[in-house]
């Protein structure tokens, strides 16, 4: 099954959030950490962008939303 993976500017346009936001978020564990292409180049899986983006639109907390990340990079692990 092919994915999408979002370039940052998409998952910016696509969130709403800044660049900072994202990589802050990251770092609280609320937000997926990036998918690797290759070089200097990183993306994030569409699916993922869209199941957090659901996730605050649902109002989760951020213990939910914490655990969904956990999922979701899990999941990563299940598909490779």
């Amino acid at each position: 099954m092919p994915q999408t993976i979002f370039r940052l500017p998409i998952v910016k346009r696509e969130s709403g959030l800044s660049r900072s936001t994202i990589y802050q978020r990251i770092a609280q564990g609320l937000w997926t950490k990036p998918v690797n292409l290759g070089g200097r180049a990183v993306g994030w899986p569409a699916g993922e962008v869209a199941a957090l983006n659901g996730a605050r639109i649902a109002g989760k907390s951020d213990a939910e939303i914490r655990e969904l990340v956990v999922r979701l990079q899990g999941a990563r692990r299940v598909a490779s």
